[in-house]
């Protein structure tokens, strides 16, 4: 099946185009852009130059890719990079920055799930199958691990790292780290307990998920993780903790009332 362009779309001579693209109507797709194989662009997507697309993305309209960081002191002719995998959705208004340092880039996963008017900024680093409600916004550097959950207008503080199958409930701010696997909200935001639904979806049950709630017990109470049964879930999250955090971590909520020693910043 051959691609499908738009007559009122604007391509770049110097784009690289997959088989099977679809462009609608006055998108415009600048120079030094790559379109896997089976890409679905809306009507009035932008895609800046410097901007890669794996396979199988779809694109809603108003969506623009790969702009200049946000950045008072970054210069338009840096070569820096958006690298985006496979099987992407990303609903209108979507936006995402290229990285801010010579031949860095901002990486978007595949499978991920991006819905109305979210945002991306420079040098961020998304893992795969992650939704981001309406309106979610992360500041530069930040983190997100595979099949994260952000609730509707999520804002997170540049720097910081948010684990994988963590859910956020919407409108929290979050101004330092999340631990995997969590389900985290409030004002302040605080650790609840283990995001149980999204584990049972991924199918950590039995005993993976047994080792986890001890791992969540003893983080909450500042024990050692050590002594615990080596599941694939505690190496993952003894390795995201072993990373240094330049934003600290954020606490727990208190247990019927009662204080645990670290509910305050």
């Amino acid at each position: 099946m051959p691609s499908a362009i738009h007559p009122t779309a604007c391509i770049d001579p110097r784009a690289r185009l997959g088989a099977e693209v679809t462009i609608g109507p006055y998108s415009v797709i600048a120079a030094e852009v790559t379109l896997g194989d089976g890409c679905v662009i809306g009507p009035h997507v932008v895609i800046q130059p410097y901007t890669t697309l794996g396979r199988g993305n779809i694109v809603h309209p108003h969506v623009v890719l790969g702009d200049l960081p946000q950045d008072t002191r970054f210069s338009a002719d840096t070569p820096s990079r958006l690298i985006i995998g496979d099987h992407n959705v990303f609903r209108e208004g979507f936006t995402a920055h290229r990285a801010t340092t010579e031949h860095g880039a901002t990486v978007i996963g595949s499978g991920g799930y991006f819905m109305n008017h979210s945002h991306i900024a420079h040098d961020c680093q998304i893992g795969d199958e992650v939704i981001f409600a309406n309106n979610v916004a992360i500041g530069g550097f930040v983190e997100v691990g595979s099949r994260a959950f952000l609730g509707g207008n999520v804002v997170a503080h540049q720097f910081c790292r948010i684990g994988a199958y963590a859910m956020v409930q919407g409108t929290t701010g979050l101004n330092k780290d999340v631990l995997p696997f969590m389900l985290i909200g409030g004002r302040p935001a605080r650790h609840y307990k283990l995001n149980t639904v999204g584990l049972r979806r991924a199918g950590i049950t039995g005993e993976r998920y047994r080792v986890l709630a001890e791992a969540q017990r003893r983080l909450r109470g500042k024990q050692s993780l050590d002594d615990l049964p080596e599941t694939e879930e505690l190496r993952q999250l003894k390795t995201w903790l072993a990373v240094s955090s330049k934003r600290g971590l954020h606490r727990f909520v208190a247990i019927d009332g009662a204080r645990t020693g670290n509910e305050e910043e």
